[in-house]
């Protein structure tokens, strides 16, 4: 579940940022408004283009999402899970080896080794 969302998430945010890439820029309207034009402050607004609306639902779509995978990572439901195993295997310390090391070097405090 959480790997779908993810991946739908993914698809949508570069879907949106491809859809206000190819849009026309308005701000050509914004800058002629202060210099006494006869428009609004924002520029008209015409009916919305399918550009628009396209923005409009990948956004929406983009923003649920987002949540979506929040709330699914604070529950702890990400693909990776720490199971109890990983966990303990994680905590364990090193064990020593069972019979005397060969190659080791003597210390001098240490007795010296009997030969059988």
């Amino acid at each position: 579940m959480y790997t779908a969302i993810l991946i739908l998430h993914i698809i949508v945010c570069f879907f949106l940022v491809f859809i206000v890439l190819i849009q026309s820029g308005k701000g050509a309207e914004l800058g002629a408004a202060f210099g006494g034009s006869s428009q609004t402050l924002f520029g008209a607004r015409g009916a919305a283009t399918i550009f628009s609306k396209l923005t409009t639902i990948s956004a929406v779509v983009f923003m649920i999402t987002s949540l979506t995978l929040s709330i699914i990572t604070a529950r702890g439901g990400s693909v990776i899970k720490r199971t109890p195993a990983a966990v303990e295997q994680k905590t364990k310390l090193p064990v020593a080896p069972a019979g005397p090391i060969q190659n080791a070097p003597a210390s001098p405090n240490a007795p010296a080794p009997s030969a059988k």
